[in-house]
């Protein structure tokens, strides 16, 4: 049985096509925004005690990836979906502008590190991806080299979820004219402005390059073991419950058990 979160998925070994994923799309609510956040209400309180049971028996992972164009609504997604949850449990890795160090390695060192442990869910907010996209956009390395990443990213996340992390990798699609909006709003609202930078418009100007990108890192890299989700962004209440639905069905599906604790205080009465 199809669940409402699987229309998003990306079939592995299919090619992607952007163009045929409405960004604005409410699928399944019909532009009911109040039915929408009743339910994602509902989502968000199943995803506290799910993540609470994770924790508690600290025998699963789960490694969340978030990937964006600019104004895409990451750390909205991140504020609304996991509002509420134990923090201890939960971690989140932002992956900026790499450093003098981090390109002295391969791509992959600076991202190992922030795999989830047990018990933990990891929050990637963009990620080892952006070296398939900016690298590739930019030009900064020859292409045999970034195409040569699709695989190593494959096996990169293979070898995690065979040592026990379910991922789930999430692309937040909006449309040119709501990220228009957005970083209008960065200008034009005092509170905002500090997200301003002045290399937003340059890579606005690269849109069609990097849908291109995306187009195809996406369709290269979604597998079994982790998929991609491509996830309707213009309207946020949606957005949010949509990827509430992916997380929640994927802790669903692992064998998430409270442990029972020490037998042995059962009937003890605290002095």
């Amino acid at each position: 049985m199809t669940s409402f979160s699987d229309r998003f998925l990306v079939p592995p070994g299919k090619k992607l096509c952007l163009a045929n994923h409405d960004p604005s799309s409410t699928k399944g609510f019909d532009g009911d925004k109040g039915a929408g956040r009743a339910r994602l209400d509902v989502q968000n309180a199943r995803l506290e005690e799910l993540q609470e049971t994770l924790y508690a028996q600290g025998k699963h992972r789960l490694l969340v990836v978030l990937q964006a164009m600019d104004a895409g609504g990451k750390d909205g997604t991140i504020r609304s979906v996991f509002d509420g949850v134990n923090p201890q449990g939960v971690k989140v890795a932002c992956f900026k502008q790499p450093t003098s160090t981090e390109l002295a390695h391969d791509f992959l060192w600076r991202i190992h590190p922030h795999a989830p442990a047990a018990g933990e869910i990891a929050i990637w907010n963009r990620s080892h991806y952006e070296d398939v996209l900016i690298t590739r956009v930019h030009d900064l390395c020859n292409e045999a080299r970034w195409r040569a990443r699709y695989e190593q990213i494959a096996a990169f996340e293979a070898m995690l979820a065979s040592e026990g992390t379910t991922i789930r990798k999430i692309f937040l699609h909006i449309s040119k004219d709501e990220q228009k909006q957005r970083l209008q709003e960065r200008i034009d609202n005092p509170q905002k402005r500090w997200k301003w930078s002045s290399r937003d418009l340059d890579e606005r100007a690269r849109w069609d390059d990097y849908q291109a990108a995306y187009e195809e890192a996406l369709g290269a890299t979604s597998t079994e073991l982790a998929p991609w989700f491509v996830v309707p962004a213009d309207r946020n209440w949606f957005r949010d419950l949509v990827v509430a639905e992916i997380l929640v069905a994927a802790l669903e599906g692992l064998d998430l058990r409270m442990p029972l604790g020490d037998p042995a205080i059962e009937g003890l009465q605290v002095p």
